[in-house]
């Protein structure tokens, strides 16, 4: 065995007591998706081991990435049904986040002017941007089925769990 077998043999469980508060379970899940990522080098294959660990964790209706693409966000990994596959620069919850490059927390997606329903399931939305050298890149969405999911406990979280991406 090599000393970096421990990469491609690692357990592919996650460990959440899902009895756990919201703030609890993403402390418990820091450290396993910094370590799940850890010495891995491709993106994409990083953004979707971490939004299979958010859904698996919190089953949020749909987590994932939207990566810049010219003069669009352009669906990247995710975990969930299906997405909305183009979005323009200030449209939505998604453009809306890249043109401001902020988070934006919505309680009630129906409230937002403009937004865009990939999902009528789809009731609250939280959308962080993704840089890279101070650069955005792309934005982070998480939607769910219920009004009023998401507040700063998870924009502290997620902003935390997305800086351990490295785009070398």
């Amino acid at each position: 065995m090599y000393a970096n077998d421990y990469l491609y043999n690692m357990a592919e469980d996650l460990v959440i007591d899902l009895s756990l508060s919201k703030e609890e379970k993403y402390k418990t899940l820091l450290p396993q998706i910094e370590a799940l990522i850890a010495g891995e080098t491709n993106i994409i294959a990083n953004m979707g081991n971490l939004c299979a660990a958010i859904k698996e964790t919190f089953n949020f209706l749909w987590v994932g990435f939207y990566l810049v693409e010219n003069d669009e966000l352009v669906l990247g990994p995710f975990q969930g049904p299906v997405a909305c596959t183009r979005i323009y620069k200030g449209k939505g919850v998604c453009g809306t986040s890249w043109e401001k490059e902020q988070p934006i927390i919505v309680p009630n997606v129906e409230e937002f002017p403009g937004h865009i329903a990939c999902s009528s399931l789809s009731k609250s939305e939280i959308v962080l941007p993704v840089f890279n050298n101070g650069n955005i890149i792309g934005v982070f969405d998480v939607d769910d089925t219920q009004l009023n999911t998401f507040n700063e406990v998870d924009k502290q979280y997620l902003t935390q769990i997305l800086s351990f991406l490295s785009f070398e």
